[in-house]
């Protein structure tokens, strides 16, 4: 299901040491659902919610049965475990806690249990040299199997130069990070197309592509900044 979590404030700063810069996200699953916005939590008690959603193929709006936690829909109302909702991809929900351990989170997913919800923890941020971590941009992913396809890549955008990747399936996964030099880059958000299988990041300059190819394990970053014909 496609989810646009148009209820997510920018800008929600945290006294913690973990800050959100943007948090709207754009959540895409190819699996059951039909692209849609999540319009509105309505309260069911103990922190949790039911949502209303509006599909694309659909006029109208559909309650949904399943129960949600509140502080992913509005995280700076319901934020009892001190955690950030920071980005939505392919159907699966990015938050930060002050550990600094980012969690891919599948409860704002239809098809997905409310009563097992999936939780997979990646691996300790790591800042490169004069970069920081604790300013998230946005989180992007190439499929929509994190737990079970090796091949699945997250990308998380900071502000300023750092991008780092992930895969969450290996068996020791761990970061790889790259310094973007070019600063029309630093506060731009990080897309997947899945047509060219490579993550983009357009630049201040909207006629400026940086380009990540997937290559193997090992080599994730591809050397492709550049200029499309206008």
């Amino acid at each position: 299901m496609s989810l646009f979590l148009s209820r997510l404030r920018i800008g929600v700063r945290r006294s913690s040491s973990v800050s959100l810069l943007i948090c709207n996200g754009f959540s895409t699953s190819l699996r059951q659902s039909p692209p849609g916005f999540v319009i509105a939590a309505r309260f069911c008690g103990h922190d949790h919610a039911r949502l209303t959603v509006c599909y694309a193929n659909q006029r109208g709006l559909t309650d949904l049965d399943k129960r949600v936690p509140m502080n992913l829909v509005y995280p700076h109302i319901h934020n009892d475990d001190k955690s950030q909702t920071i980005g939505a991809s392919h159907g699966w929900i990015a938050t930060l806690k002050d550990d600094g351990i980012l969690r891919l989170q599948d409860d704002l997913n239809p098809s997905a249990s409310d009563t097992n919800p999936k939780r997979i923890p990646l691996p300790p941020l790591v800042t490169l040299p004069h970069c920081q971590t604790k300013i998230i941009t946005n989180v992007s992913m190439s499929s929509s199997s994190p737990e079970d396809d090796e091949d699945c890549v997250v990308a998380v955008k900071f502000l300023g130069p750092q991008l780092s990747f992930c895969r969450p399936a290996e068996s020791k996964p761990e970061w790889t990070s790259i310094k973007l030099e070019n600063p029309c880059f630093h506060s731009s958000r990080v897309m997947f197309s899945k047509k060219d299988s490579v993550f983009r990041i357009l630049g201040c300059e909207d006629h400026i592509i940086a380009s990540c190819g997937l290559f193997s394990k090992s080599t994730l970053w591809s050397d492709g900044t550049r200029r499309q014909s206008r």
